[in-house]
């Protein structure tokens, strides 16, 4: 089995946070540390997702109305498909 390395980070938080986060972990009867792993993968993931999605923006806007903007032989086929 292999061993993942992990790291700490001390996250100081406020005292009504804390109490909260600690109010839930009983509830789901989890270790707070995970709950708070989840959070986070969840969060990076979401912000990975938003950063490609406005990369994927900014290259349609900047290739709006170039050679690069419409493939017309794809545009044909696509057409073809649609109406066969």
């Amino acid at each position: 089995m292999k061993t993942v390395a992990a790291h700490n980070f001390h996250v100081p938080l406020p005292a009504n946070v804390y109490s909260r986060l600690r109010s839930e972990a009983e509830r789901q009867k989890k270790p707070a540390t995970q709950l708070v792993k989840q959070v986070l993968e969840y969060w990076l993931e979401e912000r990975e997702k938003i950063a490609l999605h406005e990369e994927i923006a900014r290259y349609a806007a900047a290739t709006a109305g170039s050679c690069d903007d419409l493939d017309e032989q794809m545009e044909g086929a696509g057409l073809e498909h649609l109406n066969g």
